[in-house]
């Protein structure tokens, strides 16, 4: 699975809005939807940030393992 599916699923699953995970991360929600998108690739910074508040590992939001 790619991440940009795996980011987006996390995010519903857990009823939350891009604008809540872009400030999760200190990002705008513009920018925050590029990477859902897949127009932009996570930064390491937020990818730890995004596995720290998912309590999920950064190979698993990478789509390399399950969770």
């Amino acid at each position: 699975m790619k991440y940009t599916t795996i980011l987006k699923e996390e995010r519903k699953k857990r009823n939350l809005t891009q604008k809540q995970i872009a400030e999760v991360l200190n990002l705008s929600r513009e920018a925050y939807t590029l990477y859902e998108t897949g127009k932009n690739t996570p930064t390491t910074d937020s990818l730890i940030r995004l596995s720290d508040f998912y309590n999920l590992s950064i190979d698993y939001l990478l789509g390399r393992k399950t969770p």
